[in-house]
């Protein structure tokens, strides 16, 4: 086994109760890109911001256009080694709780069950006026009932469902708005400029202090709404591992770091992996954490 991977393995096996965050780094090998570079800085136009969302009709065509363009692909991404491994390491007992700030819901498809969607799913619209909320996937069949034409164009994959049309008059392009009171529809995601849920912030500072330990997987943790996570568990003297291409807000406070894909970086939980029989024999079952509350994270 690699040194690095054998030192994550022993990380692991030193802390019986683990609160996992991911990142987009966990789902690029699924074909969903990530945001930043090595360095932490933006690979492209940095997302939409609510404000301009909510407030410009022209900012909200030029979204549902590429994203009509970026969904078939993005609902299509299958979870890779990253996201079984994890499902795995849960199973063996170890994860009290996987937050993500992915909104792809490939954590759940390969088997984890602890899992709280810090920034929300794209999978569903809510109507920001009467709350009404329907699937992504009937939007979809509604954006191209109005705009046939756009189907045919084709356009690289950006994160989180997005495309990079480029060239391309948006002016036309018909949104549709909700079919009960006429209001904005949105992506059920954490926008930029938009508050994570305070219910999800204080469910995941809940697991910083019962967790013995931090690993974050594929996360720069750029974003404060990842960080402050990061930052409790150092204050609370938990330690901190990742896995990470590049560098990360929490460089400073981290036990352990991994430079390595996330995939491959875990692939030795897997019980088909390049280690997994004696890494995933090792791990004992300790007794299950209920938190403060008795609910599950959905």
């Amino acid at each position: 086994m690699h040194p690095q991977k054998s030192a994550l393995a022993e990380f692991i096996e030193r802390h019986a109760r683990i609160l996992v965050l991911t990142g987009a780094g966990c789902s690029t090998a699924s074909g969903i890109p990530d945001y930043r570079d090595a360095d932490g800085s933006w690979k492209r136009e940095p997302p939409v911001r609510l404000q301009a969302f909510m407030a410009d009709a022209r900012v909200r065509q030029r979204y549902w256009a590429r994203s009509l363009a970026g969904w078939p692909r993005f609902r299509g991404a299958r979870p890779n080694d990253a996201h079984r491994a994890l499902a795995q390491l849960e199973r063996c007992g170890r994860v009290i709780l996987l937050v993500t700030q992915n909104v792809d819901g490939l954590h759940q498809r390969a088997g984890s069950t602890r899992v709280l969607d810090l920034h929300g799913r794209l999978d569903r619209v809510c109507c920001m006026m009467c709350g009404a909320c329907i699937e992504r996937e009937m939007l979809q069949l509604e954006l191209l009932r109005r705009n046939p034409a756009w189907a045919q164009l084709a356009a690289p994959q950006a994160p989180d469902g997005d495309a990079d049309l480029a060239c391309v008059d948006f002016a036309a392009f018909d949104v549709p708005a909700c079919e009960r009171c006429d209001g904005v529809l949105k992506p059920e995601v954490v926008f930029f400029g938009e508050s994570v849920p305070a219910e999800r912030v204080t469910r995941a500072l809940e697991a910083v202090c019962a967790a013995d330990a931090l690993l974050v997987v594929g996360s720069s943790l750029m974003v404060y709404s990842g960080y402050r996570f990061a930052h409790s568990a150092a204050l609370a003297g938990k330690p901190i591992a990742a896995v990470n291409l590049g560098r990360t807000r929490a460089d400073e406070l981290l036990a352990l770091k991994i430079a390595a894909p996330c995939a491959s970086a875990l692939a030795f939980l897997l019980p088909q992996g390049e280690a997994s029989a004696p890494a995933a024999a090792a791990l004992s079952a300790p007794a299950e954490w209920a938190g403060p509350r008795a609910e599950r994270p959905a």
